[in-house]
């Protein structure tokens, strides 16, 4: 410790020394403010202003510092400065005393994790690239545990797709669009006598006469309330025959003729599509119909295409091909097709095709013939170790499936029919709850049943959460078609994973309304866990009930040993 003493005599003699310096007189009163620092904390001063006291002088000595060793090219009579190297060292030797003595521990501060920190939350980058890391080693491994075991199993052989198979998916594949023509002679028959009863409405009005049919002054078409509704229920009818038709021979033949389950799937997904384009059609123009009926505008976006100028074989051509489950007479369009964009997206298609069949062949086949002698003898731990080592097969297959389709699929198709409004899906990955996921990740199939079944129901008097059951029910018919009928299996998995949905969302939508960072990420949780163990689940069962009913997989097999991946 440095007492008085010391003190005034070393402040003496730095003062002779550095008097003889250009500098000397500023360095000087820097120790001196130096020296007055020490003694402040040795008498035992008050901590905190301690060390904003040394943290000031010492700023104030480094700029100092930074001056008297910053070059100059001249002074004021001509000659050059130079810092020599005894003053370098002096200003070393000084900044080394005094981080001795500099404060550390001069505030309190909580860890970085704790809630009690003041500092800024920290980023987590580093443990998501480690978890990255971790995913990719650990993929890397089953990739060779897998090629260790089997080899390469990619063979052209074995798609299993027969020539009958074939030839019934090309008959319906050029059957099946038929029944939006049939749509468009239904309302091309019913648009008759709705022109004709407008004209003869408007006729009496400009005469200002009497309605024949209605027996009083036709002053305004808007008040005539007897219109051409005696044959709207047959149209009705006509339509609903007309949609379920698709759907029901697509079923029986898909069922009871077809194989081989991919191609069943793609068959059974264009006969959905089109009943659904059906109704579509058929529930916009009778809205069209009767906005024309009562005078009402239509918006300004059917302007080009009114009702029923709309019903033409150019127009419902490019319904049919456009990347929507909803009928409009007019779409927006874009500016110009480019070809780039569209070769592009064809090549994704061609190489996300080819990775979805090399994970589906040669791991995730294996992963659930070995599954086989599990369900047999109902062990569940074997049940549940191929449950898990399937789901990270089914994610990566479902996630390639979402992109080939709905971003390189739709774009494509978009591109070739200029279509503009390509929003297919929302940033669904972040969903704060299962109900967002619903209602993000496929747009089409969302919008399509928000405008044609949830909200006329809920006009219609309906409860809003009454309407969503609804709706759920009709995804849950359409998916159990979807997956029971190919497999030949309708065994009500599909439906009742659906119908499942709607607890989930009960449960994860508070958190959806909830602003705070915890909520989203535990319902964001809840949403992916249910995700990534509910169809690799569905998919065992599905095959597992596939097998027994092409007697592939018999009651004798379950006391059989098996053989695990």
């Amino acid at each position: 410790m440095l007492n008085q003493g010391s003190s005034g005599t070393a402040t003496a003699s730095t003062a002779t020394v550095m008097s003889d310096s250009p500098h000397g007189a500023r360095r000087s009163a820097n120790d001196n403010e130096d020296i007055s620092t020490i003694e402040l904390v040795d008498s035992g001063a008050d901590v905190h202003a301690s060390s904003r006291i040394i943290s000031q002088q010492q700023n104030s000595r480094r700029r100092q510092i930074g001056k008297d060793a910053e070059p100059r090219n001249r002074s004021a009579d001509g000659d050059r400065l130079e810092v020599t190297e005894s003053t370098k060292r002096d200003d070393s030797k000084g900044t080394i005393k005094l981080s001795h003595i500099y404060p550390i521990h001069a505030v309190s501060r909580g860890s970085i994790l704790s809630r009690e920190s003041t500092t800024p939350t920290p980023s987590f980058v580093g443990f998501r690239n480690l978890a990255m890391i971790v995913l990719a080693v650990s993929n890397l491994r089953l990739v060779i545990e897998n090629y260790s075991k089997y080899g390469v199993l990619i063979r052209f052989s074995r798609l299993g797709i027969s020539h009958k198979d074939i030839l019934y998916c090309i008959f319906l594949t050029a059957t099946i669009p038929l029944h939006l023509f049939i749509a468009i002679v239904i309302e091309r028959l019913v648009a008759i006598p709705t022109v004709h009863y407008v004209a003869s409405l408007r006729k009496s009005e400009d005469k200002g006469g009497t309605h024949p049919k209605l027996g009083k002054t036709a002053g305004s078409i808007s008040i005539l309330r007897p219109k051409p509704k005696y044959m709207w229920g047959l149209i009705v009818l006509l339509h609903s025959v007309n949609a379920m038709a698709c759907l029901w021979v697509t079923t029986v033949v898909v069922y009871n003729s077809i194989y081989h389950p991919l191609l069943g799937t793609a068959c059974e997904i264009h006969a959905v599509i089109v009943c659904l384009k059906v109704a579509s059609f058929a529930l916009t123009n009778r809205d069209l119909r009767e906005s024309m009926l009562n005078s009402q505008p239509a918006p300004a976006i059917y302007n080009s295409a009114p009702y029923p100028k709309n019903l033409t074989l150019k127009n419902l051509s490019y319904f049919w091909w456009a990347p929507t489950l909803v009928y409009q007479p007019v779409y927006p369009r874009s500016p110009s097709f480019r070809p780039l964009f569209f070769v592009k997206r064809i090549l994704e298609m061609v190489g996300l095709s080819f990775l979805i069949w090399f994970l589906s062949a040669q791991y995730a086949v294996p992963t659930l013939e070995n599954s086989l002698v599990h369900f047999h003898s109902l062990q569940f731990m074997g049940i549940m170790e191929r449950l898990m080592k399937l789901a990270s097969i089914s994610m990566a297959i479902w996630l390639a499936g979402f992109f080939c389709i709905f971003q390189s699929g739709l774009n494509a198709l978009a591109e070739v029919m200029r279509f503009g409004d390509r929003s297919f899906y929302d940033d669904w990955w972040n969903s704060k709850s299962v109900g967002e996921y619903w209602r993000l990740w496929n747009k089409p199939v969302t919008n399509y049943f928000r405008r044609h079944i949830y909200v006329p129901l809920v006009r219609r008097g309906w409860k809003s959460a009454t309407a969503s059951v609804m709706v759920f029910f009709v995804s849950a018919v359409l998916h159990e078609l979807l997956v029971g009928v190919p497999t030949h299996n309708v065994i009500g998995v599909a439906f009742s994973s659906m119908i499942l949905q709607i607890p989930l969302i009960q449960v994860t939508a508070p958190l959806e309304k909830m602003n705070g960072p915890t909520s989203g990420i535990i319902g964001n949780c809840i949403f992916w866990f249910s995700f990534f163990i509910g169809q690799p689940l569905g998919v065992l069962l599905y095959y597992f009930a596939w097998n027994v009913s092409i007697g592939k997989v018999k009651m004798s097999d379950a006391s059989s040993p098996g053989t695990t991946a």
